[in-house]
């Protein structure tokens, strides 16, 4: 199945970004106002498109961009995730960033200790 031949399940997108946020259903519908019910999320979570006017209000008591839900597709999400973030944090497409610790903490908090000592002196 290619990418262009799939669609996107923007009611899937919706609850995907309520639940990164949070939120459950009843809390949106807080958000949004008396003409939305808990009833109604759920049904929208479950349509393939939602009304633009619709998905406008949900994407702005989110705080996300309508094209956000809209548009999110989880392939392309985690293909991205996979060859970008994941292996050794020294080899690969972000070969570039240095992850290893250049000193020994230890040794920074023993100093620490020694300068608050110091100080403690000049204080008496």
């Amino acid at each position: 199945m290619t990418s262009k031949s799939r669609t996107i399940h923007q009611g899937r997108n919706l609850k995907r970004f309520r639940e990164m946020l949070g939120l459950k259903q009843e809390a949106l519908t807080d958000k949004l106002g008396e003409d939305w019910s808990q009833k109604k999320i759920s049904m929208l979570e479950n349509k393939d498109v939602i009304h633009t006017d619709q998905l406008e209000a949900l994407a702005k008591a989110l705080n996300v961009p309508a094209e956000a839900i809209k548009n999110f597709d989880e392939e392309k999400a985690i293909y991205n995730v996979q060859n970008n973030y994941e292996g050794s944090y020294n080899s690969g497409p972000n070969s570039n960033y240095n992850h290893e610790c250049t000193f020994k903490p230890l040794d920074k908090y023993v100093e620490a200790i020694e300068v608050i000592k110091k100080q403690a002196k000049k204080i008496e």
